[in-house]
């Protein structure tokens, strides 16, 4: 599905590129992503062994984790509630992320080739926005959830119906996709010189910007204001939802009841300090290292560990997952 995605924004893009006709785009063809050494005997040795197995290790168990996700939570009806309903939207989004990066990391690696083209560079960048923002939103979705469950357990079959449940997600969704296409629209106005040279393993927006050599102060502007709307708006709601849930789980009289009510966050909360503080944890190496190598090591922190670990997350920390994925594994190997 993905790769169709792929394809059909990529169509969009060559004919705005083709009815725009901006100065630059006979020069301007493809990017070169970040150099992984400056050694060539080392790159050839090092890079094309050991980072193609490491990253192909952290796709697969990234795929493989995730779709266990979504096919134990598909194939157990116990575990057909609104959680696991946002739970498996998340792993999909994952795989979208993960897919959206990582292949072309290891054709790059393999090929010991780190060019990109204009129009796949842009693709590249569209597809990490909208994943990154959707997972933003996803989050702040399933901690209203859980605020529901905790702090309103009477009213939570009536609040948290299936069509809210899917309207939230479409709304991310949407949402998610006008963001992503306004920065890819506001990117193909700009023009760009000779130094292309993108100090990413991948397409990420604001490096791309830096390239520019026409004024991109409007993009930086928009950028900033999405990035303290969207984010600022789920960051928010996931505070509002746990300071709801202390209040309320500490108000509880037993001692059982609470630990229960804080275990059933438990995942939930590790993740989003993943995310965010990934997330986080890039910009401020960005702000204060000079090394754009850091740089682009650590943005694949925020971009591919946490959707490697967010299965194991829930399904070690989650009784009900485990034994859900238990049930799945031992039915599929008996099938075969």
């Amino acid at each position: 599905m993905a790769d169709c995605w792929t394809v059909s924004l990529e169509l969009v893009l060559r004919k705005f590129i083709s009815s725009t006709k901006p100065r630059n785009q006979t020069a301007v063809s493809e990017f070169l992503l970040l150099e992984l050494t400056e050694d060539p005997a080392v790159q050839l040795l090092l890079f094309s062994l050991f980072l193609s197995i490491l990253f192909l290790s952290m796709y697969l168990v990234t795929i493989l984790g995730n779709l266990l996700i979504i096919l134990a939570i598909s194939f157990d009806s116990h575990l057909h509630t609104p959680m696991y309903f946002f739970l498996s939207n998340l792993s999909l989004n994952d795989i979208c992320l993960s897919t959206s990066i990582i292949p072309k990391m290891l054709v790059n690696i393999l090929r010991q080739n780190q060019t990109i083209t204009y129009t796949g560079c842009l693709t590249q960048t569209g597809f990490v926005l909208v994943f990154v923002y959707m997972e933003n939103f996803l989050l702040a979705v399933m901690a209203y959830d859980r605020y529901v469950a905790i702090c309103h357990p009477l009213m939570y079959t009536i609040i948290m119906k299936p069509s809210l449940c899917f309207c939230l997600v479409l709304v991310s969704q949407l949402i998610s996709t006008a963001d992503t296409l306004l920065h890819t629209l506001m990117l193909l106005r700009l023009s760009f010189c000779t130094d292309l040279q993108i100090p990413h393993f991948f397409c990420e927006l604001a490096q791309v910007i830096k390239l520019a050599c026409s004024d991109a102060l409007t993009d930086d502007i928009v950028i900033l204001v999405a990035a303290c709307l969207f984010a600022g708006a789920s960051i928010s709601g996931i505070i509002f939802s746990y300071v709801h849930i202390v209040s309320s789980v500490l108000r509880m009289p037993s001692s059982e009841g609470k630990h229960k009510a804080f275990s059933t966050c438990g995942s939930h909360l590790s993740v989003v300090s993943l995310f965010y503080g990934t997330s986080f944890g890039v910009y401020i190496s960005s702000a204060v290292t000079d090394s754009p190598r850091k740089t682009a090591v650590a943005s694949v922190m925020y971009s591919v560990v946490p959707q490697m670990l967010n299965p194991f997350i829930y399904s070690l920390r989650n009784r009900d997952m485990k034994k859900a994925l238990r049930k799945f594994i031992g039915k599929t190997v008996s099938l075969l």
